[in-house]
């Protein structure tokens, strides 16, 4: 499978790199990652995402590079899909990729992945997407720069929280050492990707923490649009605010309910190994990893918070 994923990128004349809407740092790494794979091949390409990427990886050289709108003519034969479990994470993006009719490479460490790829190469025991390019790097034998470095230890960096994940592994360690030996600066990475926030975001915060709740292991929040707007926070995710109530100690999982301007609600879901939220997530029409998953459900508030409530208890009590 390997060679022919080679074959596939080394065959390709023009290529659509793309990853998931809402960009995290690993998708924004590995597509910035796979551009400059493609400028060292000499290939013609464009990176792509559903949505700008966010200013706390404007740090990343070339970020500008990545766009949400394509050319009206189409001339790619081979798309790369990155760090994305299903068709319908790239959104508008995911109907062009449908009418190329090319070959669809789909590179992914998530649990959920639906293998909607014509070669899906899909280990979710890896930690981030970016550390499977590494392999690729070298066996398409390019050679490591500062640059692609950066990138790639941002997407690490940023799927393992700062190496505190269940599937950071030895040789995800052995990974980080040889990015370093390149070059990237682990410090600014971690300190830019992991705990920088805006002040919006930290309002945001104010007004939701004194609503959280806590009821059978699993705490949540939630953001009502009328909240975010008071806030003045215009991202389109909770502002990494479920990440802080993961590490509420009575809690096995927590959730932050998030009210979007066409009525739907992003549930962003966390746990402690031992509870599995992709398969929360997944029965919701998300996805993720075991201990990190989303998903988009129907409103109003309050129904969609019962709904997830209620899985979410069922998986503590083992139960469905």
């Amino acid at each position: 499978m390997n060679l022919r994923i080679e074959d596939f990128i080394r065959g390709a004349r023009c290529v659509l790199a793309c990853s998931h809407l809402r960009p995290d740092g690993d998708a924004i790494g590995s597509l910035l990652a796979v551009g400059w794979a493609l400028d060292q091949l000499g290939k013609a390409h464009t990176l792509a995402c559903p949505n700008p990427v966010p200013p706390n990886f404007h740090f990343l050289p070339g970020w500008e590079r990545i766009t949400q709108k394509l050319a009206p003519t189409y001339d790619y034969d081979l798309v790369i899909a990155l760090d994305t479990g299903a068709l319908g994470r790239f959104e508008r993006l995911g109907e062009v990729i449908e009418h190329l009719e090319v070959p669809i490479l789909v590179i992914d460490h998530h649990t959920t992945n639906t293998r909607f790829g014509t070669v899906n190469w899909v280990e979710p025991e890896v930690a981030a997407t970016a550390e499977m390019l590494f392999s690729l790097l070298q066996r398409l034998g390019l050679q490591l720069d500062e640059t692609v470095a950066t990138y790639l230890l941002t997407g690490i960096i940023t799927d393992t929280q700062g190496f505190r994940t269940s599937n950071t592994s030895p040789g995800t360690v052995e990974i980080v050492g040889e990015l370093l030996r390149a070059g990237a600066p682990l410090a600014t990475i971690s300190d830019r990707a992991l705990n920088r926030r805006s002040l919006s975001a930290l309002r945001l915060w104010a007004a939701v923490l004194p609503g959280v709740q806590c009821r059978d292991h699993i705490v949540w929040g939630e953001i009502p649009l009328s909240m975010r707007l008071a806030s003045g926070y215009t991202g389109g995710d909770d502002a990494d605010l479920v990440e802080f109530l993961a590490t509420v100690e009575e809690t096995r999982a927590a959730a932050i309910f998030y009210e979007r301007e066409d009525g739907t609600v992003k549930v962003s879901l966390r746990s402690r190994p031992g509870t599995d939220v992709a398969e929360v997530a997944q029965q919701l029409g998300g996805g993720g990893h075991p201990q990190a998953a989303g998903a988009t459900v129907e409103g109003p508030l309050e129904a969609a918070r019962r709904r997830v409530l209620a899985l979410l208890e069922q998986r503590l009590l083992g139960v469905g």
